[in-house]
């Protein structure tokens, strides 16, 4: 029997052990842990924790997060989010120290942690789009408009955005381009169009005659959304009061539209840009009526190569209107 017994000892060594078996208490509480896949370790036993840090770092940049905007979530719907405060660490709560007269050690309480006061709410959407209109109208030139820009704060994109893309090139070209918002380059340039996009537009105004110096060019939203984001149309309707100026106080005889949203917020239409692209149309800057058109987006184009026949006809088009 004892024999017998080894024996099934001894070939029950050879199997798969399994990993969520109650081992004795004297293994060391590691034995209680249950088996993990290859190639994967419990935390704090041998992988490096700065790698781990880094490879965290680069999926939530491959993911889009490219901000951190606070320490603790807020819900900006509330109408009067509550005070949060700064909690103390366990180990500042309460500490021992010796009292000189007594000899002893006396438990001395902890002071108050400070209060952090919660940041103020955002204004409503209409609020801020009434508080943008009263801005922008206050604005009497172009540098005095990207003061007031920089200034605003009811737009929540300022938060995230590293600064703010306001335009680039001659402000009294004759014509202006506009585009959607900033991206990535162009929020770390702090200039619109500078990036791959940004070098295809040179190009194609090259083939027109033209380059920065004889054109001006802007967005509807100046501050680059997280992740590159489409702006929601609350940010657009917020960020348009200025837009609107910026074309006034720029007064370009053509305005051309880089895209389906930019074509649709000035221009107040509701067709796709394959179908908008191409058509004139006439456009009240306030003082004046000027043309206008829309045409594909560079960066539409580094995505269809195809379609740049039709982007080659609108600029053709935007060259015989200069020209008269």
């Amino acid at each position: 029997m004892a024999d017998s017994a080894g024996q099934r000892r001894h070939a029950g060594a050879t199997d798969t052990p399994d990993p969520l078996v109650a081992l004795s208490p004297r293994a060391g509480p590691q034995a209680w842990l249950p088996a993990l896949p290859h190639g994967l370790t419990a935390p704090g036993m041998n992988r490096n924790r700065d790698q781990a840090a880094r490879e965290l770092l680069a999926f939530y940049q491959e993911a889009g997060v490219d901000a951190l905007v606070d320490e603790f979530p807020v819900d900006r719907f509330a109408d009067d989010p509550p005070p949060r405060t700064m909690q103390t660490p366990p180990a500042e709560a309460a500490r021992p120290r010796s009292d000189p007269a007594r000899g002893a050690s006396v438990r001395v309480p902890a002071p108050e942690p400070p209060v952090r006061a919660g940041a103020a709410p955002p204004p409503s959407p209409d609020a801020a789009v009434m508080a943008a209109r009263e801005a922008a109208r206050n604005a009497a030139s172009l540098e005095e408009l990207r003061e007031i820009l920089g200034r605003f704060e009811g737009c929540a994109l300022r938060t995230t955005a590293t600064q703010l893309v306001f335009a680039d090139g001659n402000p009294k070209a004759r014509v202006m381009f506009v585009g959607e918002a900033p991206g990535r380059d162009e929020d770390i340039e702090g200039l619109p169009f500078v990036g791959r996009s940004g070098k295809l537009l040179d190009r194609m105004l090259a083939a027109i005659g033209l380059d920065r110096t004889s054109v001006y060019i802007a967005n509807i939203v100046p501050w680059r959304p997280p992740g590159n984001r489409t702006p929601t149309p609350q940010e657009s309707a917020i960020c348009l009061p200025f837009t609107l100026r910026q074309i006034e106080l720029a007064s370009p005889d053509v305005l051309v539209c880089m895209g389906g949203p930019s074509a649709q917020t000035l221009l107040n239409v509701r067709d796709g840009i394959l179908k908008t692209r191409g058509r004139w149309f006439a456009y009240q800057t306030g003082t004046r009526e000027i043309r206008a058109i829309a045409t594909l987006h560079p960066a539409y184009l580094l995505r269809q190569p195809l379609q740049k026949r039709l982007a080659w006809r609108d600029f053709l088009a935007i060259k015989k209107a200069l020209a008269t």
